[in-house]
């Protein structure tokens, strides 16, 4: 397992699917996964620190880990099969639960759970990023830093 870190979510073009974007901590590959609307914007809100007037559903799983004393000790991607990403919430109880990983990321932001991606998952849709190419990801980051929630709303 390699520990990656959350870069932002973006709507990728034309497909105006939202997709979330990690990197490898130790490493140069980075690894596109696309999600839904609702988990991008939930995503995008623990990234930017927005706090909901009422708690988001990922919101309230963490206070219900929380005063349950049966926090986050990790999130995990472990696997793609068929072209869909899975990942497993494993909890300092040591009970393990298969989740999403665009619920186990929003998860694992409001918690500050390290997050975790199999290494065969990176080899096999990884992407290597060559340095002089790091100026097309510093502009990405530069969206990331202007995108709002509502960028991932839908309007039909």
């Amino acid at each position: 397992m390699r520990e990656v870190d959350v870069i932002g979510v973006r709507v990728e073009m034309p497909s105006n699917q939202p997709i979330v974007l990690l990197r490898e901590v130790a490493g140069e590959r980075y690894l596109p996964i696309w999600i839904g609307a609702v988990e991008a914007t939930a995503i995008a809100f623990a990234q930017q620190g927005v706090v909901p007037p009422r708690p988001l559903t990922h919101d309230l799983l963490k206070t219900i880990l929380d005063e349950t004393g049966n926090p986050l000790s990790e999130v995990r991607i472990t696997e793609m099969k068929d072209g869909v990403f899975f990942a497993t919430l494993a909890f300092e109880s040591g009970l393990e639960i298969s989740a999403r990983p665009s619920d186990s990321i929003a998860l694992a932001l409001r918690s500050g759970t390290r997050i975790v991606c199999a290494d065969d998952v990176l080899e096999e849709v990884g992407l290597a990023v060559p340095e002089e190419q790091e100026d097309e990801v510093e502009r990405f980051r530069e969206f990331l830093d202007h995108v709002t929630p509502e960028d991932f709303e839908n309007e039909g």
